[in-house]
């Protein structure tokens, strides 16, 4: 039953798991964990989260039970280690607009750390510092992915989820028309019937 099924979404560097928010009502009725990462942009630092390690390892323990997760930008990077740590546990993966843990330089994307800084100084520094490179572990990767992007984000051009569909080998790449980094968002009404079939096999 729908009501017995776990769904964690995770934000990109803002933090603010409010952003999956138009998205997760439009879903079925089931458990929706929308995740806050202490020390990101606006949200209030926790001496239990100094690292991106400490961060993914905040999302692990909430996958106690099988769950399907929803991430966007780098909380797709998160998502992708939180799988790879917990493989078992995760029946689905919707992974929109990141690098999913692989270089992006080669793709020459837009840069954003600076701009982020600005915006939020009091955010912790490992936001904008950390690095992984998760390519041959996404190889191996054998999770049910949603690649969601648009053809008109520069942080995370298609190209990356063309990419990430030939490393991830049982993915699916979907590309909205228009928007920019932050279309799933600002277009839930569009981008929720594709995470639903995904997720609940309806629509």
């Amino acid at each position: 039953m729908a009501t017995s099924r776990r769904v964690i979404f995770l934000p990109g560097v803002s933090g603010d798991g409010r952003f999956w928010q138009p998205v997760a009502e439009r879903l079925p009725p089931c458990e929706k964990i929308l995740v806050d990462y202490p020390g990101a942009g606006t949200i209030p630092h926790s001496s239990s989260v100094r690292s991106f390690d400490d961060l993914v390892a905040l999302v692990v323990t909430r996958m106690n039970r099988p769950v399907d997760v929803v991430a966007q930008s780098m909380g797709g990077v998160i998502a992708v280690q939180a799988a790879l740590a917990r493989r078992q546990a995760v029946r689905r993966l919707v992974l929109t607009a990141t690098s999913g843990g692989v270089d992006l330089r080669a793709f020459k994307p837009r840069e954003w750390r600076e701009k982020y800084r600005r915006e939020y100084p009091a955010a912790a520094e490992w936001i904008t510092t950390y690095q992984v490179d998760l390519t041959d572990q996404l190889r191996r990767l054998r999770i049910p992915t949603l690649l969601l992007w648009s053809d008109a984000d520069e942080i995370s051009p298609r190209a990356v989820g063309e990419h990430l569909s030939r490393l991830l080998p049982d993915s699916k790449l979907l590309v909205i028309k228009g928007g920019d980094h932050m279309f799933a968002r600002d277009r839930p009404a569009e981008v929720t019937p594709h995470i639903e079939r995904h997720l609940f096999g309806t629509r």
